[in-house]
């Protein structure tokens, strides 16, 4: 049996297989349960065409050994193109179903020897194809070892039945003259044995380790399932978080307001004397009105308050945050070692406190994600802009360091996430991206007048 067409064959379709394969990940990769999947349509059809080719190929062989006069009496046409059918065109199901094919196959390979079909280089190609299928793709791994450990024996005992003839045959032995050790006789079983062992070994290896690479691959994409589930949870977590901050910062900034309001209602009371009694009636009404809304607000929202007494600091004011203090920010940057300038475009207009907090605490996540990827001696540029009915904050950096695509940049994308949902509760946009000659940029624009609006996130180029 030749064996160096047959494994260069392999490796080829080993490969080929190697991108195809279709896996079950219902079941864990290391579970002993698992399996690979079937094989699918594509896979299907080029296993259909390689036998065809491989039945084609076996007839133009046929013809040329006929010629060739390997016997002297081989078998008649219709028999042997009968022995290549068998030998090459069950290959067509060799994922499907393959120990059985690999059975039909190596029976077949018998027969043709048997019968003298005058055709030893493709019927090997098929055998060896056969037997690696059955390491690469039967699902039952106990099934895989004992159908082709059951076929290699009877190989070899049809092998050794077949050198023993030979080597009784008169006929036979008169080609080989000489006597000793190392005859030409041994020389020549020798050399079929080696042959015949590196054959099967080769086809043996070869199909376990496309099981293995298969097994290797179903583990990575487990892997990459599991991450991707992991980045959805962190994700998800990362919005509850800052809806929880944006509940809490609500709470302190409507309540500061409503506080006064009940305030003012008071003193009104006091102070009116044009008919005192309904003026007062209807005071009292707006005060009861403000202190009941404070105590709905904590009913409703102080559960999700944290609170931040572990950390032993003081915790500033929320209704004290906004766009007055982001020259503090760009400030505190230049202390981190971001290079950071602030610009004011158009006429300052008066925000409602929920709008200028948020665009307060985006600048504040901004600049702090270009200290951690833009790295130390980047260049901040901070714009605030007053537009017709809207108000734009721009943050960009020159990127000198890492990247916000880098592996290391997750930290940097959960405060993205933040950044839409606070760009949500104000109806506005938000563009995040890469600038084109290096960088990144964060734009926001809030409408003055509140708007439904669907937050979205560009990723083009700046």
């Amino acid at each position: 049996m030749s064996s160096t067409d047959a494994s260069t064959e392999a490796s080829t379709e080993a490969s080929t297989d190697a991108s195809t394969d279709a896996t079950d990940l219902a079941i864990h990769p290391d579970s002993p349960d698992w399996r690979r999947g079937l094989p699918t349509a594509a896979e299907s059809r080029a296993d259909l065409a390689m036998a065809a080719a491989l039945f084609a190929g076996a007839v133009l062989s046929w013809v040329l050994y006929r010629t060739a006069g390997v016997y002297e009496e081989p078998a008649s046409g219709p028999v042997s193109l009968l022995c290549l059918a068998a030998a090459t065109l069950p290959l067509a199901w060799r994922r499907r179903w393959p120990a059985a094919v690999a059975v039909a196959v190596g029976a077949a390979f018998v027969l043709t020897s048997t019968l003298s079909v005058p055709e030893l280089l493709v019927v090997n190609i098929a055998l060896f194809m056969a037997l690696y299928s059955v390491g690469a793709w039967e699902p039952s791994r106990r099934r895989a070892t004992w159908v082709r450990v059951a076929v290699i024996i009877a190989m070899f005992v049809w092998l050794l039945i077949a050198l023993f003839q030979a080597s009784t045959d008169p006929e036979v032995l008169e080609e080989f003259e000489g006597v000793g050790v190392l005859s030409p006789m041994v020389a020549y079983m020798l050399i079929q044995l080696l042959t015949n062992i590196l054959y099967f070994a080769g086809a043996y290896w070869f199909g376990d380790h496309a099981w293995a690479s298969a097994r290797d691959r179903a583990r990575m994409r487990w892997r990459t399932r599991e991450l991707q589930r992991e980045r959805m949870r962190v994700e998800s977590q990362a919005v509850t978080i800052e809806r929880l901050r944006l509940a809490r910062e609500l709470h302190d900034s409507v309540g500061h307001h409503v506080s006064l309001m009940g305030v003012q209602a008071a003193a009104a009371r006091t102070l009116l004397d044009v008919d005192a009694v309904r003026a007062a009636t209807a005071m009292e009404h707006v005060e009861d009105a403000a202190r009941d809304a404070i105590a709905e607000l904590h009913g409703l929202l102080g559960t999700l308050r944290e609170h931040d007494s572990d950390t032993g600091l003081p915790q500033e004011a929320v209704g004290s945050l906004g766009v007055g203090r982001i020259p503090e920010l760009v400030d505190g940057a230049a202390a981190g070692g971001v290079h950071a300038t602030y610009l004011v475009v158009g006429d300052p207009v008066p925000l409602p406190p929920v709008t200028s907090l948020n665009l307060y605490r985006i600048a504040q996540e901004a600049l702090t994600n270009v200290r951690k990827h833009a790295g130390r001696g980047a260049h901040a540029d901070v714009r605030l802009r007053y537009l017709d009915g809207a108000v734009e904050l721009e943050v960009a950096d020159n990127g000198v360091g890492l990247r916000r695509g880098s592996s290391d940049g997750s930290a940097g994308r959960l405060g993205l996430v933040g950044m839409r949902e606070r760009v949500a509760a104000d109806g506005g946009t938000l563009l995040t991206a890469q600038r084109r000659l290096g960088g990144f940029v964060v734009r926001v624009q809030v409408p003055l007048r509140r708007e439904p609006a669907d937050v979205r996130r560009e990723t083009a180029d700046v």
